[in-house]
């Protein structure tokens, strides 16, 4: 039986892990589509990411593939350089995990949202 540190301890192993600097600096390069897992709730009390696209977790399936047309989000491409956050870095690395499965090929976690804006990343309301 697998715990919740196991499904963890896979994800980490998959998803790669970048520092909030280097996010920061792609962010700032272009290119990279950020995307947070929270629930629009969290989102809503926080804020997020200057640009980031919005795929709960609990959907990140159904707005990653491209056949679920009602739930699709074009941003989110097969070859698109994935970079995902949530609120401390676990949920952003399970879903993380779920997208490398379905053939995402370029998936990183940048970690919490809190680490994010505390270093001065560009977020939004």
């Amino acid at each position: 039986m697998k715990t919740a540190k196991d499904f963890l301890e896979e994800a980490h192993a998959v998803v790669p892990k970048i520092s909030t600097e280097d996010g920061i600096a792609k962010h700032k390069a272009g290119g990279s589509v950020f995307v947070d897992v929270r629930d629009p709730g969290s989102i809503a009390e926080t804020g997020t990411i200057a640009g980031a696209v919005r795929a709960p977790r609990g959907m990140i399936e159904f707005h990653a593939d491209e056949a679920m047309e009602a739930f699709h989000i074009d941003h989110l491409k097969k070859d698109a350089d994935l970079v995902l956050i949530c609120g401390a870095g676990g949920q952003a690395a399970l879903a993380g995990k779920t997208l490398k499965e379905m053939g995402f090929t370029n998936v990183s976690n940048v970690g919490g949202f809190k680490a994010w804006k505390d270093a001065g990343g560009p977020v939004e309301d």
